[in-house]
């Protein structure tokens, strides 16, 4: 039983980054994940490399998938896709979490200096009043989360990375 705490320890440490995404599914949906992971991974080094995708497109009788193809799949997981990375992905498409990219380029809109933040009363009068307008509940939720300094200014690419892979304070 400790051996198997101190391998759950581990796992936890070495996610910690995008562990957030486990609770974002169903144990079975994650059961039948790793299935699907299992299936890709040809050659069961725990990564999906090019080779595998080639070689699982090719059993399900695509045999013309060019390595360009195979790298712009690969290039989504932004470094080795192991099990934790590939859930990530799915999680995102899944659930409609635009890229870290995506995020900080849109807050950039709002940051014409460059300076990394967004004055927080200015941002709540354009989140209440553009587009999609929020009400004054949902932009005390949204900047409950959000890293704001003391002089009311909110830390956006802090706050992109809490938004794509959760809150540390709510993981401990």
């Amino acid at each position: 039983m400790a051996s198997k705490k101190a391998a759950a320890k581990r796992g936890k440490t070495a996610q910690r980054g995008s562990s957030n995404v486990f609770s974002m599914f169903e144990q079975s949906q994650i059961q039948e994940f790793k299935e699907a992971f299992g299936c890709i991974d040809q050659n069961r080094d725990g990564v999906i490399n090019k080779t595998d995708l080639k070689e699982t497109y090719a059993q399900l009788g695509k045999l013309n998938v060019s390595d360009e193809e195979l790298e712009s799949m690969l290039a989504e997981g932004k470094g080795p896709i192991n099990f934790t990375v590939f859930l990530t992905l799915f999680g995102e498409k899944l659930n409609g979490t635009d890229p870290e990219e995506s995020i900080l380029a849109a807050f950039k809109l709002f940051d014409p200096n460059g300076t990394g933040v967004v004055n927080k009363d200015e941002f709540k009068r354009l989140l209440m009043n553009q587009a999609d307008k929020f009400s004054a509940e949902e932009v005390d939720q949204a900047f409950s989360v959000a890293p704001i300094d003391v002089a009311g200014n909110i830390d956006y690419k802090s706050l992109c990375y809490i938004i794509t892979h959760g809150d540390e304070k709510e993981e401990s």
